[in-house]
């Protein structure tokens, strides 16, 4: 009789325990059931004493599940994010791998043993708009110790941080930037609890991950470097090459950049010297004429000397300016 009721009891619970598990109001997660939610269990017995039985049931048991603590950092940046003249954006993501919603505190770090160069930290940028890329003057910038916003369970958030390169680095050196996210409830050895901190009002435990977690994101130097030459050729009224009076001078100004990235605004000035006249309407650049007004051309010529807008030269790039004198 004893075994019979056991059995009948086991039977009743399993049951009761399968149909609360299809009626639970949560949702399933990476790491299970949400923080917060009451898993409620009741047993019932039926018997019989002599011509007559009955059933009873037992006290409610109630559970409520407490708040793991997990997170992983993803590096986005699949290809080295240049860094040149300008700041360089690189690209994370957060996933809260918990079961309740957590903000992060984040911690970028240039110094990452191998590189070859550390890059200057400018700012930590949370994605506000969502719409997966860097929006200077809308996205959130976090103040240093700031967390993150609440991510939901199984939720990410992509997060930008921007750099720049300290001087003394050179081009095509490489680096690293770690981004690392730790639960702002706390972290620790997996197991640790902080009582009464968890989501819903019960503890919140530290996962496997320790509640942190941290990626790479490459850099690469982008630099351009100007050198710029100047010869002269001298063609005299003889046909001989005499700087004599009445002789013309054909100056040659050569700018090379070299370097992977690029160089931004380059300007050739140069002055009529002492002792020669600007002969008009000989100023080119690349061997394409160029007219002496200041106009839409790149160039502007005068007696008093020359001036040309290369603008932006990548690396491996040379442009060439020319222009006529005659020695008085």
């Amino acid at each position: 009789m004893t075994k019979q009721l056991s059995s009948r009891v086991a039977t009743r619970t399993l049951a009761l325990v399968s149909l609360g598990a299809v009626l639970a109001p949560a949702a399933a997660h990476a790491t299970g059931v949400s923080a917060g939610t009451l898993i409620q269990n009741t047993a019932s017995a039926t018997y019989t004493s002599g011509a007559s039985g009955g059933t009873v049931t037992s006290n409610t048991v109630s559970i409520k599940v407490d708040e793991l603590l997990n997170v992983a950092v993803a590096g986005l940046t699949t290809t080295p994010a240049i860094a040149g003249q300008t700041s360089a954006v690189l690209e994370y993501s957060i996933t809260n791998t918990g079961n309740g919603p957590e903000a992060f505190k984040l911690t970028a770090d240039p110094a990452v043993p191998g590189n070859g160069f550390d890059a200057t930290v400018q700012s930590i940028v949370v994605d506000s708009n969502g719409n997966g890329v860097y929006d200077a003057g809308v996205d959130q910038v976090l103040a240093p110790g700031a967390s993150t916003p609440a991510i939901a369970a199984d939720g990410s958030l992509k997060v930008f941080v921007i750099v720049s390169l300290p001087s003394g680095a050179t081009d095509g050196q490489t680096s690293q930037v770690k981004l690392t996210a730790d639960a702002a409830t706390g972290t620790g050895t997996p197991g640790t609890v902080f009582a009464g901190q968890g989501d819903g009002g019960g503890d919140a435990v530290v996962g496997s991950t320790g509640a942190s977690s941290n990626a790479n994101d490459n850099l690469i130097a982008s630099l351009a470097t100007v050198a710029l030459a100047k010869s002269a050729v001298i063609n005299d009224q003889f046909g001989g090459h005499q700087p004599v009076p009445g002789a013309v001078v054909i100056y040659t100004l050569t700018a090379s950049v070299s370097g992977t990235g690029q160089a931004a605004g380059v300007h050739i000035i140069d002055v009529i010297p002492t002792g020669t006249t600007y002969e008009p309407g000989t100023l080119t650049l690349n061997a394409a004429a160029l007219t002496d007004a200041n106009d839409v051309d790149a160039g502007q010529a005068s007696s008093s000397g020359v001036d040309v807008n290369l603008g932006t030269i990548s690396g491996g790039s040379t442009k060439t300016v020319t222009f006529n004198v005659k020695i008085n």
